[in-house]
């Protein structure tokens, strides 16, 4: 009766919520590499992609399903600076077994992928190859819709740590940058999969820009090295969701004379030491057997106020989601998984964000998936936007100054009124 009540309420709030809890869980993942052939210019914001002569490692989409009894959750990661909802919904009406509302898919944000936004020049001419855009959207639903049929009875581990090491920090305040890492493992149990590793998702928060845009170079970044090193070391399928990484939370790959390291091999340093803290801080977590399962689901209507924003969002050929002139729309989830409870972000909350809302989720084992569902450029607080010369640029490149303020109060909402996720064990 009190699921009933529960779900009830979601409802009046505007929220699609189900929950599942009492059958057994079952997990399936995919992967479907993307790599353009041949390659494509690659884009790492705003304005004309950089041709690219060079590839360092492959772009992969990755899909991780929970299926527990009629209630079913896919969590995407695609390798590309950001994946709109205009794209995400093409994939989503191509699965025809979970929800389109049930399905999260996020971008690792690498800086050196082709242009997925549609990006405008000043004369409003777009250099996206829409074909290859049309292949992702593709993928994506190839890789989800195997991953259903992949599923198998499973348990899972789920731990949040410090990752420590050289990995990332702050470019406008070296310390201001949130140094945890969440973890979500799933583990077969029964079958050939019994005992062994089905998927492993790393949550943190980190530009993957260590090669950027401009050097010629088609590459996953340091996504590329973290998979490989996760599934040569316990197997299975990895997955890396992107946190709230804004302003500008990036990858540590100073020198220590001064300058930066920009090449494959410290995409390989910081990718391989990430996934061994990710493994290290999973590794003793207990194993939960029959983790529970919520998710809920609203859409958020946001303000477009910056001149910028509405001259992309204009002109892109994506069809972007206007529910009013100068408005748009996104979908925001909550789930919990066990004893993780998760927030999507659809854009690159600075990192102040980021600890506000961990600290206000229902457990110690706080997932934020940022550029998930969406990808509307840099997320602020009312009192950071255009406060210091540092944040011209990520004010600039945001919808305005309200966006993290409405994000804030509908997410907040959305945790009060959500179920406890599981207790972790005394």
């Amino acid at each position: 009766m009190h699921k009933i009540r529960l779900i009830w309420m979601f409802v009046l709030l505007g929220i699609s919520a189900q929950l599942a809890a009492g059958q057994q869980l079952k997990v399936g993942a995919s992967v479907r590499t993307i790599t353009p052939k041949p390659l494509l210019p690659v884009s790492g914001g705003v304005g004309n992609p950089s041709p690219a002569t060079m590839q360092k490692g492959d772009l992969f989409v990755r899909a991780m399903v929970l299926i527990k009894g009629s209630l079913s959750i896919a969590i995407v990661s695609i390798d590309n600076l950001g994946w709109p909802a205009a794209l995400g919904d093409r994939s989503r009406k191509l699965i025809s077994r979970i929800l389109p509302e049930n399905i999260l898919i996020g971008a690792t944000h690498t800086h050196s992928a082709p242009d997925a936004y549609g990006f405008p020049d000043d004369k409003g001419n777009v250099s996206a190859d829409l074909s290859y855009i049309e292949f992702c959207v593709k993928q994506i639903a190839e890789a989800v819709n195997e991953a259903i049929e992949n599923a198998q009875p499973a348990a899972l581990r789920i731990a949040v740590g410090e990752a420590k090491g050289k990995i990332a920090y702050n470019y406008y305040a070296d310390a201001l940058y949130d140094p945890r890492c969440g973890v979500i493992q799933a583990i077969g149990l029964q079958g050939a999969d019994q005992q062994k590793v089905i998927a492993t998702l790393v949550n943190y928060a980190v530009h993957p820009e260590v090669i950027g845009a401009g050097r010629g170079i088609l590459s996953p970044d340091l996504c590329g090295p973290l998979y490989a090193r996760i599934e040569e070391k316990v197997g299975g399928i990895a997955v890396f969701m992107n946190g709230a990484q804004g302003g500008m939370v990036t990858a540590d790959n100073r020198k220590d004379g001064g300058g930066e390291e920009n090449d494959y091999l410290e995409c390989t340093r910081i990718g391989n030491l990430l996934a061994d803290e990710a493994l290290r801080i999973i590794d003793q977590a207990p194993l939960q057997s029959d983790p529970g399962l919520f998710i809920g689901a609203r859409r958020v209507d946001f303000p477009i106020d910056s001149p910028l924003m509405q001259y992309i969002l204009s002109k892109s050929p994506l069809k972007y989601n206007l529910p009013k002139p100068g408005m748009i729309s996104s979908q925001v989830n909550l789930l919990n998984i066990g004893t993780a409870q998760i927030l999507s972000i659809p854009g690159e909350a600075l990192p102040n964000i980021g600890f506000y809302l961990k600290r206000k989720m229902k457990s110690p084992h706080a997932f934020l998936l940022g550029l998930t569902n969406d990808a509307f450029g840099y997320m602020l607080t009312k009192v950071d936007f255009n406060s210091f010369k540092r944040y011209d640029y990520v004010s600039r490149t945001s919808l305005g100054e309200n966006t993290a303020e409405i994000y804030m109060a509908e997410v907040l909402k959305m945790i009060a009124d959500a179920p406890m996720p599981d207790q972790l064990p005394k």
